[in-house]
């Protein structure tokens, strides 16, 4: 039987049909039309509050993660393939944000770093799982996972307000969260950061609020 914490991460509606499954990501660029580096961290969204989905609570807050043998869980449940596509090019000892969605004041509480590359999501196998897809074939999954690894908390709480602030700003001053996919790409659950934009936010933990 899998940790009983691995069914709870929020996940996205499927985008289009069968021919979408093998779509891309697009590109983006620097400013000057350079492409863009391949991002080398991430942001995980998640549930910290308690919801039922058939039958199933997708909590699954940052203390939860730490909860787990060796702070270790697979993150499956997800159903957007720009999502999934960014796991498929996720690497082990690679970092990410972990972060609180769905809640009062979501937010960054912590980082994780990834200790297992894409492999199939055994939840799209499972009827009674919230995240079944009855038409992924077994001999080649149509959905994948990775397995992260709880690494600390941030000494402050960093909110959705403050970075939307950041957010807005930068985007008049050509700061380093105006491309943030937290806004960007809002309803993705797994984004990509860049590292101007990793380092920006890391800093934030040491301003006092």
């Amino acid at each position: 039987m899998p940790p009983k914490s691995i069914k709870r991460k929020r996940d996205e509606k499927v985008e289009g049909g069968e021919k979408s499954a093998t779509k891309q990501p697009k590109k983006s660029a620097n400013e000057n039309g350079t492409p863009a580096e391949k991002p080398t961290k991430w942001l995980f969204k998640s549930e910290p509050e308690s919801r039922m989905e058939k039958g199933v609570d997708m909590k699954f807050g940052f203390s939860d993660l730490k909860a787990e043998k060796d702070g270790v869980a697979c993150w499956d449940g997800v159903r957007n393939y720009q999502a999934r596509n960014f796991m498929r090019n996720m690497k082990v000892g690679e970092e990410g944000f972990f972060y609180h969605s769905n809640t009062k004041i979501p937010g960054i509480i912590g980082l994780v770093t990834i200790v297992r590359e894409a492999y199939p999501d055994h939840t799209q196998f499972d009827p009674k799982d919230p995240h079944y897809d009855p038409k992924s074939d077994k001999a080649s999954p149509r959905w994948d996972m990775v397995d992260v690894k709880y690494n600390r908390e941030l000494k402050r709480y960093i909110p959705l307000p403050e970075l939307k602030s950041l957010h807005q700003a930068h985007k008049s001053s050509g700061g380093p969260l105006r491309n943030l996919a937290l806004f960007t790409s809002a309803r993705l659950s797994v984004q990509p950061v860049t590292e101007e934009e990793w380092n920006f936010i890391l800093q934030l933990e040491n301003e006092k609020k």
